[in-house]
């Protein structure tokens, strides 16, 4: 199963699909952050941090805690990493381009709204994502990876062997 997500053709084109799917969902939902005006994610954290208490808490203590004491000081900062970071990761996906990077960041994102108690097509983004993120390459056959992933290749390449070659001097 493992061999045919990460080889096949046929696949590759699915994955294609679903990647750029995954990436329209984030694009489209950060530009209409961007363009709103004045997209302020401290409402979001407050409701976040309100749904962690009762008898019946939505959110976690531990997550909560990190919204409260880190997130919600911040929230400017954390209204300017929810938009551009979507907008980045929809444009990546759509594109192809460095698009393991671009999935796991997507799922971070995913994760940090489920966690903070928002369902909506989260859960269902993170399924499609865990297939493009276990697919590897492949998932960027299609796309811009197959350009610019053996430059990537090379560059990291030449720079272990630079760190190699100085640890033996």
């Amino acid at each position: 199963m493992l061999n045919l997500l990460r080889k096949n053709n046929i696949v590759a084109g699915i994955l294609a699909i679903i990647r750029v799917y995954i990436g329209y969902e984030f694009l489209h939902a950060g530009i209409g952050k961007l363009t709103s005006g004045g997209f302020d994610a401290s409402g979001f954290l407050k409701g976040a941090i309100a749904s962690s208490t009762g008898e019946h808490p939505a959110v976690q203590g531990w997550w909560a805690a990190f919204l409260e004491n880190i997130a919600l000081p911040n929230a400017d900062l954390f209204s300017f990493l929810v938009q551009w970071g979507e907008v980045l990761v929809g444009i990546a996906l759509i594109l192809g381009l460095l698009t393991n990077f671009a999935t796991l960041m997507g799922m971070v994102m995913n994760f940090s709204f489920l966690f903070s108690g928002t369902v909506s097509t989260n859960g269902q983004m993170i399924l499609l994502a865990f297939f493009v993120l276990v697919a590897g390459a492949n998932a960027g056959k299609f796309g811009v990876d197959r350009y610019a992933m053996p430059y990537v290749r090379k560059f990291m390449g030449t720079k272990r062997n630079n760190k190699t070659d100085t640890a033996h001097a």
